[in-house]
C-alpha cells in the first residue's frame, strides 16, 4: 500500500501544499493519520478522493445550487457514505440535464420572440410606464432599472423625462427575461443582443454562449450549455469514482485509518 507525504500529494495534483491542507480543512478529503513527528499519512485513497473532488470543482456552474450540491457530494463521500454520495450525485445529473433543457428552452423562446420582431404592425402606437411594463413582465422595476443600467436595452423618453415602452421593447425584454430564467447571465446576454444587431441571422444559441478573448473569468466561466455539458460529465466520473472509493475501503478498511508511525 502506498503512502505519501503532504508535498507529494501536492506534486502529484499540482497544487501547493496548503491547498492539500484545505481540501483537508474542510472535509473534502478524510483526515489523513499523522505520524509521531506530527506528519500527515496520506494513501491511495486520499488520491483518489482528490481526483474525485477536484473533477467536481473542475466547471463554476453557480444556478440553482449547482455549486453547493457539488460541495456536499464530495464532503459526503469523504466521509465515507459512499450510498449516500452516490445518490446525491445521481440528483445532481438529474439537475445538470434539467438545466440544459431550461437552457435551450429560453433560446427557443427568444428565437421565437425574435422571429415575430420587425414584421410591419401598428403596436409601436401602444406604450406603457415602466411600472406597467415590470408588471406584464411579472418582473420588478429594479429589475427593468438593472437591465437597462447594463446596456440590455435603452429606452424613449418624453419631454417630461419619462420612460415609455413599447409593444417592441416588451418583445426585447421578454428575451432577456427568459434567458435569465434559464441563468444565462447579463454578459452573456448582451453578447447576444450585440451580435443580433451586427447581424440578425446570427445562430444566438453560438452567440450566447462564445466569450471573447477580451471576456474576463467570470464571463468566460458564464458558458452556460457547454459548462453544463462538462459538469455532466464531470459528475459521471465522479460516479464512477465514488463506486471506486467503496471497492477500495471494502478490500482494504485500513486505507483511510493508517496506524501511527512511531519515530
Amino acid at each position: 500500500m502506498n503512502t505519501y507525504k503532504t508535498i507529494e500529494i501536492a506534486r502529484i495534483f499540482g497544487i501547493h501544499a496548503n491547498t492539500v491542507r484545505l481540501y483537508e480543512k474542510y472535509g473534502l478529503i478524510s483526515k489523513p493519520k499523522r505520524g509521531g513527528n506530527g506528519y500527515r499519512i496520506f494513501t491511495d485513497i486520499h488520491i483518489e478522493q482528490l481526483k474525485l473532488a477536484r473533477a467536481a470543482l473542475q466547471v463554476e456552474v453557480l444556478q440553482n445550487g449547482l455549486r453547493k450540491q457539488a460541495v456536499t457530494i464530495i464532503q459526503t463521500s469523504a466521509s465515507g457514505d459512499y450510498e449516500k454520495a452516490a445518490k446525491l450525485t445521481q440528483n445532481y445529473i438529474a439537475q445538470v440535464e434539467i438545466e440544459k433543457e431550461n437552457a435551450k428552452e429560453a433560446i427557443e423562446v427568444a428565437e421565437n420572440i425574435l422571429s415575430g420582431i420587425g414584421q410591419p404592425d401598428h403596436t409601436d402606437e401602444i406604450s406603457f410606464s415602466r411600472k406597467e411594463t415590470a408588471e406584464l413582465l411579472n418582473v420588478t422595476v429594479d429589475t427593468l432599472r438593472n437591465w437597462e443600467l447594463n446596456g440590455l436595452f435603452t429606452i424613449k423618453r418624453l419631454e417630461n423625462g419619462y420612460r415609455v415602452y413599447t409593444e417592441k421593447d416588451l418583445q426585447r425584454l421578454k428575451i432577456i427575461r427568459s434567458l435569465r430564467c434559464a441563468y444565462y447571465s447579463l454578459s452573456s446576454i448582451l453578447r447576444m443582443l450585440q451580435a443580433l444587431s451586427e447581424d440578425p441571422a446570427v445562430n444566438i444559441r453560438v452567440a450566447i454562449d462564445t466569450p471573447g478573448e477580451e471576456d474576463d473569468i467570470i464571463t468566460a466561466c458564464d458558458k452556460l450549455l457547454t459548462s453544463l455539458n462538462e459538469a455532466g460529465n464531470n459528475a459521471r466520473f465522479v460516479a464512477r469514482q465514488i463506486e471506486k472509493l467503496k471497492k477500495m475501503t471494502r478490500e482494504n478498511p485500513t486505507l483511510t485509518h493508517q496506524p501511527e508511525i512511531k519515530c
